[in-house]
């Protein structure tokens, strides 16, 4: 089958047998010999002692999954993670660098690109992507010939630490690819909210090649069903379309508005509805149905729906509207694709530009209790608190306390945990159900969602799923979230429920990221404007120079002094992407008094930052042993911290001789062992 699937590709490499010249009979593809390397890049610790197998990007940093020597061919990759930030599959950013360009072939964010849109964790089960766990787990199977290299990164945009990042890149070296080959490019787009009187453009590109397939969210700005829009193929500059649709769900191969549902070419990650503020994301991959070009291809798709009267009568069946749009592109051409927009950066890509997390496990003083009681269950999974209810049956409340800063409209979400002994709950807003008071006149067969009630009944305990739970105008001050346990699923064998935070996100108010100035340090190539954007008032210009270092090796070196000036920076983030800089282009030796003072910092990521950098310096960062052994004694420091200083006292070598203690003592935690024994090692010069 995949055969036939990939047979628009028409080169037999992705197949595995791009070297033999012999077609094998049906069904024997698998015996058949093979001329290639099986190759893997991974995230797997260096000291195979360790099982501390991921990476954990700061805020800004960017990881490097992959960076490979060709001729060759991706066949898989494969990503798992734990993070807490509200969005960090939109946060996170997938590149893909093909043969030494500094233009992405790829760019999207990670979620997206694994198929499930809006920042949220679904499974996907596709012939092209998979992701099972409850959508922990991604796999794209997407092949991915390079001829020269290829560099894989993802950048964390968002505002807080990664605590596990695992991957890995699998691979076939090759001894030559056909000289026609071509690439794999995936594109990220999003117009939030759509324009008037004009399309939305999924795709705008010039060259030769072949489209595959699209990922397409939705977050529905006014009630009543969105997805009347066509989508319209313009291949080679035609003036009128080759392919012309009938309408959103139809493109995806669904009908009669979408349902949650899997496939081998579509499928349905979410599907909420056609209330306001409902979401949806759908895949599509066009593997039987491919679409070539030979000088460019315009892809495009209207934004067009039901809308309403006030008194909920239907306006039109068919009428423009301004909802959320977001989509990524996937499709395979010669060479590497210019001119394309440059992806929105983090929280402007979150459906509203912004997202308050409250942690309500911190007011846990001031929650209510009715028929049952409250705790907080720490490090229910990987740094995720909750607030557990205890419910003992239908009729027990938990109410939830919350501050508005400031009046406005606003989008409400809840992350609700999920277990085998949960309940199923209805949603109240300080005492008034969040469901609209007017009735639509709706298509009939329309998916009209379930707002205002949930079922958190799980097979195990799950604390990643965001809920939503209504857009409301909110006043200035307090206000109660209550949740009103109606019973249980029938597989559950309680009525509990924990909360993780809720989510406010404000309506029409998009965060800036620091604006156009941000966004040129961004982009910038000018190691003296990036050293003056170091000192500029606003924090996210600062945090923008300082990430852009990150990537410049060469201009953070010729900048380090500044750099060293930047790890006293108020913000945190700021800190400790100097650090990082500082690590990357191994000057750390030129400005180790700072790097030694930051060993102190607040902030955990600061600190093992500034370890790491350290341990670049080696033998010549001697003078930091006493910080780092003061550093490695702390009873409070995390694991993470402990690690990285471990390994900046074994980087330092037999003159780190009086940290040894520290080690040994370190070495009592299982979780550091491996580095500090490794540590000890090296000190002593038996590695």
């Amino acid at each position: 089958m995949i055969r036939l699937c990939l047979a628009f590709l028409v080169c037999p490499l992705f197949l595995g047998l791009a070297q033999s010249p012999r077609q094998s009979p049906v069904g024997l593809d698998l015996a058949m010999p093979r001329d290639y390397v099986a190759l893997r890049a991974s995230s797997n610790n260096a000291n195979r002692a360790s099982n501390d197998d991921c990476k954990r990007p700061v805020p800004g940093e960017t990881v490097v999954l992959a960076d490979l020597e060709g001729p060759g061919v991706i066949s898989h990759i494969w990503l798992t993670i734990a993070a807490k930030e509200y969005g960090w599959p939109r946060l996170l950013r997938l590149r893909v660098y093909y043969d030494g360009s500094s233009t992405p072939s790829i760019d999207a964010p990670v979620g997206d690109f694994f198929g499930a849109g809006l920042g949220q964790e679904r499974n996907v089960n596709s012939l092209m992507v998979r992701n099972s766990s409850s959508g922990r787990s991604r796999n794209s199977y997407w092949p991915m010939p390079f001829r020269k290299s290829v560099r894989i990164t993802v950048t964390n945009e968002g505002r807080l630490r990664v605590p596990n990042l695992y991957y890995h890149v699998d691979w076939r070296k090759v001894k030559q690819l056909p000289p026609d080959i071509l690439y794999l490019h995936a594109w990220y787009r999003q117009e939030l909210p759509t324009k008037l009187g004009k399309h939305y453009e999924i795709l705008n590109v010039q060259g030769k090649g072949t489209y595959v397939g699209t990922v397409f969210s939705v977050v529905q700005n006014q009630p009543g069903w969105f997805g009347e829009g066509d989508e319209y193929f313009y291949v080679d500059g035609a003036a009128e379309p080759g392919i012309e649709g009938t309408g959103t769900e139809d493109y995806f191969n669904d009908a009669w508005t979408f349902r949650v549902s899997e496939g081998l070419y579509t499928g349905v990650t979410i599907a909420e509805g056609t209330g306001l503020g409902a979401r949806m994301s759908a895949y599509r991959w066009h593997v039987q149905d491919p679409v070539p070009f030979t000088k460019s291809l315009r892809l495009e798709i209207e934004h067009a729906g039901w809308t309403y009267n006030t008194d909920g009568s239907v306006r039109s069946g068919f009428e423009e509207r301004e909802d959320l749009f977001s989509s990524v592109a996937f499709w395979y051409q010669q060479g590497i694709a210019t001119g394309l927009e440059e992806p929105p950066f983090g929280p402007l890509r979150l459906p509203h530009g912004n997202a308050r997390q409250i942690e309500v496990e911190k007011a846990i003083t001031q929650a209510r209790a009715e028929g049952g009681r409250i705790e907080v269950q720490k490090e229910v999974f990987w740094g995720r608190d909750l607030l557990f209810f205890a419910a003992e049956g239908p009729g027990s409340k938990l109410h939830i306390p919350f501050e508005v800063s400031e009046e406005g409209d606003y989008e409400i979400l809840a992350q609700i945990a999920h277990s085998s002994d949960y309940g199923t709950y209805e949603v109240l807003l300080d005492g008034k159900p969040l469901v609209s008071d007017v009735a639509l006149e709706h298509e009939p067969g329309a998916n009209l969602g379930g707002a205002g009630s949930l079922d958190a009944y799980y097979t195990e305990i799950y604390v990643a799923e965001d809920h939503m739970l209504g857009w409301k105008k909110l006043s200035q001050g307090p206000h109660v979230l209550t949740l009103v346990c109606t019973g249980k699923n029938q597989a559950s064998s309680g009525y509990n429920i924990g909360v993780d935070t809720l989510i406010l996100s404000r309506l029409g108010k998009r965060e800036q990221a620091g604006g156009t100035r941000a966004s040129a340090m961004r982009s910038s190539s000018d190691a003296r404007e990036l050293q003056a954007a170091l000192r500029d008032e606003d924090a996210w210009v600062r945090w923008a120079a300082a990430w852009n270092l990150t990537q410049r090796p060469n201009a953070a070196a010729e900048s380090a002094a500044h750099l060293a000036v930047s790890l006293r920076d108020p913000d945190p983030l700021v800190r400790g992407l100097a650090a990082v800089a500082l690590a990357n282009c191994a000057c750390a030796r030129t400005v180790l008094h700072p790097l030694i003072e930051a060993l102190g910092d607040p902030d955990v990521n600061v600190r093992q930052r500034a370890a790491d950098a350290i341990a670049t310096a080696g033998e010549a960062a001697a003078s930091a042993v006493p910080a780092l052994i003061k550093a490695a004694m702390s009873a409070d420091e995390e694991v993470q911290a402990q690690r990285s200083l471990a390994n900046a006292l074994g980087a330092i070598g037999p003159a780190a001789g009086a940290a040894i203690p520290a080690l040994e003592r370190m070495r009592e935690n299982p979780r550091g062992r491996p580095e500090a024994e490794s540590a000890i090692a090296r000190i002593r010069g038996e590695r």
